[in-house]
């Protein structure tokens, strides 16, 4: 029996799918590391942004702690394997016929050099998986920052998010970027066999069109639920992926629902299953505080509830998201990185009233010494300013 997804995980996953959809457009996103990226943004906040982001991560508990220990269980080593890094990170092989896990994940803070990250947020972030903390100079060489991010990006998801943060992304204004990048390649407990793969035909929205198709026939977990019917592919270490289509036929993807998805769950059961599955790669970039209204409304604006990483206030600047899936005879690979990126907050001020409308003294002033002098009580005027006249 596969395992639920965890109920605030699927929600904010459903929810923001639900934003990423486009009629007759094929996406891909990783609500994993989206939510881990605002996770680490909700470690370093309070008030209203905490607020915004506990009704995000963790609308079915009230608490984050939940799906964090998800999300955190999700990247973890095998039982008796090693800490999964940035780099390498393997598990050794359970058998000598079961392939190592191969995942990478990692969640660091790039910081202005300058700043000094609060005790609480770096005891936070050193709790999460494969975390460190790095000095960027923002200010002075922002492009080298960006590129250093894009590599370290890229080295983490084997060269298929090569360029995370275009140009202009980073700035002489950037205060922090919270990262999160994932990297993972699933293989098959029952591979496909390569030669059996034929072109056959496939209804696309735009018309039928013949694509590569993988076949199988095996033993796979099925279901068939709230109008929609589901296939599960097993991979080893306990990776699955999940096929759904709905039972009318048609050529609209399927909607799935917190609800469809639970009784998809607990209807699994393994048949005899002729499997015809299209080889695909799909990879998608979004920016995803747009489609986060109630973050974007109090961590996207100037504000105080963003102190708790370096002790200075911080708006969002931008959350950049991108993902890649490859599905093939073999198994998955799958590559995402979203980057929560911050600047300086500009603390709104209600300003102090100073109006002189009555009797004043003042004083001018250079140095230790008071240049003049002296009151108004009822003031001349001395007309408009003329433009100054420069003897040299």
């Amino acid at each position: 029996m596969t395992p639920e997804l965890d109920p605030d995980h699927l929600r904010f996953a459903l929810s923001l799918e639900d934003s990423l959809a486009e009629p007759d457009t094929s996406h891909v996103w990783s609500p994993h590391s989206a939510a881990a990226a605002l996770s680490l943004l909700a470690a370093g906040a309070s008030g209203e942004v905490l607020a915004a982001l506990t009704r995000l991560l963790a609308a079915d508990r009230g608490s984050l702690d939940g799906h964090v220990a998800a999300l955190d269980a999700a990247v973890a080593a095998d039982a008796g394997g090693t800490a999964l890094g940035g780099v390498g990170g393997w598990a050794p092989p359970e058998a000598e016929e079961v392939p190592p896990l191969e995942l990478a994940s990692v969640n660091d803070l790039y910081v202005r050099a300058d700043r000094t990250v609060l005790p609480g947020f770096a005891a936070a972030l050193a709790e999460r998986p494969a975390s460190a903390v790095h000095r960027a100079d923002f200010a002075a060489a922002p492009e080298k920052v960006r590129e250093e991010i894009n590599a370290a990006v890229t080295e983490v998801t084997r060269g298929m998010i090569p360029d995370l943060l275009p140009p202009g992304t980073v700035t002489a204004d950037t205060e922090s970027v919270l990262l999160n990048a994932l990297w993972v390649r699933l293989v098959w407990t029952s591979p496909f066999d390569s030669a059996h793969t034929v072109e056959q035909v496939f209804h696309a929205p735009g018309g039928d069109r013949p694509v590569p198709t993988m076949r199988l026939t095996d033993h796979f977990q099925v279901a068939e639920a709230a109008g929609l019917r589901m296939l599960t592919l097993a991979g080893h270490h306990d990776l699955y992926l999940d096929v759904l289509l709905s039972e009318d036929g048609g050529t609209e993807p399927p909607v799935l629902t917190e609800g469809a998805h639970r009784e998809l769950c607990g209807a699994l059961r393994s048949q005899r299953v002729d499997v015809a599955l299209p080889r695909f790669r799909v990879e998608s970039g979004f920016e995803l505080l747009p489609l986060l209204p109630e973050l974007a409304a109090t961590a996207g604006g100037p504000g105080d509830d963003l102190r708790g990483i370096t002790g200075d206030p911080l708006q969002v600047d931008a959350i950049i998201h991108r993902a890649v899936l490859s599905v093939d005879e073999v198994g998955a690979e799958g590559a995402a990185a979203t980057a929560v990126m911050a600047v300086a907050a500009a603390m709104p001020q209600r300003p102090v009233e100073f109006h002189v409308d009555r009797p004043f003294a003042f004083v001018l002033r250079r140095g230790s010494a008071a240049l003049f002098l002296g009151r108004v009580t009822d003031p001349v005027d001395p007309g408009p300013a003329q433009p100054l006249k420069h003897p040299w």
